[in-house]
């Protein structure tokens, strides 16, 4: 199929997210709202946002304020609305009002106890529980009368007899369905609430929407639509239905296969752009020989209708892992900065800076970076909390402070899986308050005899005047053989008794990043720390 153009005007195009408040932003609305983003950014269109709130029963304010923070989370920006369904009500009444004076559509008085024995005894006769058209046959003079007394009436479309109903869809093709499997569906129900069919076409035309991108589990659902459009009087929009997201076991992606909620993915610790680089893959395909990491400008450059898959796509969770990984090894400490102190805010973490860090001129000079900067800024998201000038992650410390936040950052993130190491097991290189890891401890701080040289050998760093990289690792090998112990021995004791932790960065790079300071107080302390854990000698 060749590359859409905007629409056939050759004006911009003007496409929309309309989610219903009934839960969260799920992973497939997150994916829609996505790829109708890509498509306007990429045609320099319009997105609109609508909220299709007219379901009163399960909709509700928080979950309104759930859907924006997920597509603020995610950095996607709309250009209009949002535009609120129980807030355009007479847009929906004057439609049917047009559709009843035009012979397109009629008042029908079943009652719902009527309609429910219809379906029962349409189900026991192997019938589809379909409406009969019993109101479609009255007089439209007796249906008038009948309406002006007061007595309850829905309004129904009637859907034309015999043919068929087709339209053109970008991704699946020519759909067509016979107009027979069809029933006559209500517009307004007897209390003047307007269906879902007729509210989304209003909108549609009123809002000007010229494509609409969705789930292919709405397919079913546009027949009815177009010949709403048809009866309206209205030009038909561009369809394309996207694929589904299936789970693992090709069964449509749910709660049993573990977060659905786009807000659970960043309470997990995932950066908001490897989200949206893995979602954009899910169902679109790029152009061959395009790498799988793809930043904003790269996807909004190559996102095109043509692209998207008919087959439903799988969620891979440990591709998203993946790419999660890949963005936090890339992204400079500056621009992580903001998304970990977020995870320290949750974690209780109040920082403690190193008192002596040692920070390379080269990190000096990309400290007086200000933040601020596009090339930093992630769609959506302030990139520092703190005043003009001030870098600070509490808005108090000076830029030698942050300075060596961002070296110990860049120290830390290529053994990241997700935001949430910087509060986990990368603890202790903020804050006093860690935990060692139990299992750690019990492999290498379990010998009585390591644990006092390591105590000794505190007592050295802190007198220690070179205390670079080299100079603590001369020391500890030079101490290691003045006690006749091998050096490897000492250094996985101490990365435990310095981190909590039985893996981490080179242990002279962790002296460094933690000081002279805190290095010799932690080696000095270990064993309190090591009777807190109950290590049996």
């Amino acid at each position: 199929m060749a590359r859409i153009s905007a629409t056939s005007q050759g004006s911009a195009p003007r496409v929309r997210f309309a989610p219903s408040p009934t839960g969260y932003l799920h992973v497939g609305g997150a994916r829609t709202a996505l790829f109708n983003w890509l498509f306007a950014r990429h045609f320099a269109g319009i997105l609109v946002l609508r909220i299709e709130d007219t379901d009163l029963e399960r909709s509700t304010p928080e979950m309104v304020e759930g859907i924006l923070q997920g597509l603020q989370w995610l950095g996607l920006n709309w250009d209009e609305g949002p535009y609120y369904q129980t807030q355009r009500v007479d847009l929906y009444l004057a439609a049917a009002e047009k559709l009843i004076e035009s012979g397109a559509a009629y008042y029908c008085f079943c009652s719902k106890e009527e309609l429910e024995r219809r379906r029962q005894k349409a189900a026991a006769e192997g019938r589809p529980p379909k409406y009969e058209g019993t109101c479609r046959k009255l007089d439209r003079a007796e249906a008038l009368r009948r309406k002006a007394v007061g007595e309850p009436a829905a309004v129904r479309f009637k859907i034309p007899e015999g043919g068929s109903t087709a339209f053109d869809d970008f991704v699946f093709g020519k759909v067509e369905f016979v107009n027979s499997e069809l029933e006559d569906f209500v517009l307004l129900r007897s209390d003047r609430s307007p269906t879902y069919h007729l509210s989304v076409v209003a909108d549609d035309i009123d809002l000007r929407i010229t494509h609409i991108i969705r789930g292919s589990d709405h397919i079913s659902n546009t027949p009815k639509q177009v010949l709403l459009y048809q009866a309206l009087g209205a030009a038909l929009p561009t369809f394309a239905h996207v694929p589904l997201i299936l789970g693992p076991d090709k069964t449509r992606l749910s709660k049993r296969h573990g977060a659905t909620s786009v807000m659970s993915y960043r309470d997990e610790g995932i950066v908001p752009e490897a989200f949206r680089n893995f979602l954009a893959l899910l169902g679109w395909t790029p152009p061959e020989g395009t790498p799988e990491i793809l930043g904003d400008a790269d996807l909004i450059r190559l996102f095109g209708l043509e692209g998207i898959s008919r087959s439903n796509a799988v969620f891979d969770r440990a591709k998203l892992d993946w790419f999660n990984t890949e963005y936090i090894r890339a992204y400079p400490a500056e621009r992580l900065l903001p998304l970990i102190e977020q995870e320290w805010k949750k974690a209780g973490i109040e920082v403690t800076v190193a008192s002596e860090p040692a920070i390379d001129q080269g990190r000096r000079d990309r400290a007086g970076t200000s933040p601020g900067g596009a090339e930093y800024v992630s769609p959506g998201r302030k990139s520092w909390d703190g005043q003009p000038d001030d870098w600070s992650p509490v808005g108090t410390a000076q830029a030698s402070d942050r300075a060596w936040l961002l070296s110990t950052i860049d120290m830390l993130k290529p053994r990241a899986r997700s935001l949430k190491d910087f509060a986990g097991s990368f603890r202790a290189f903020f804050t006093e308050d860690f935990e060692a890891d139990p299992a750690a401890v019990e492999k290498f701080l379990k010998d009585d005899s390591v644990r006092k040289l390591l105590v000794e050998l505190g007592h050295r760093y802190q007198d220690l005047q070179d205390f670079s990289e080299a100079g603590t690792e001369k020391i500890l090998r030079d101490f290691a053989a003045e006690k006749g112990v091998k050096a490897g021995a000492l250094i996985n004791a101490a990365r435990v008794a310095l981190t909590g932790q039985g893996v981490a960065p080179s242990l002279f790079a962790v002296m460094i990043a933690l000081g002279r300071e805190r290095t010799g107080r932690r080696l000095e302390g270990v064993e309190a720390a090591a009777k807190s854990l109950s290590v049996n000698n």
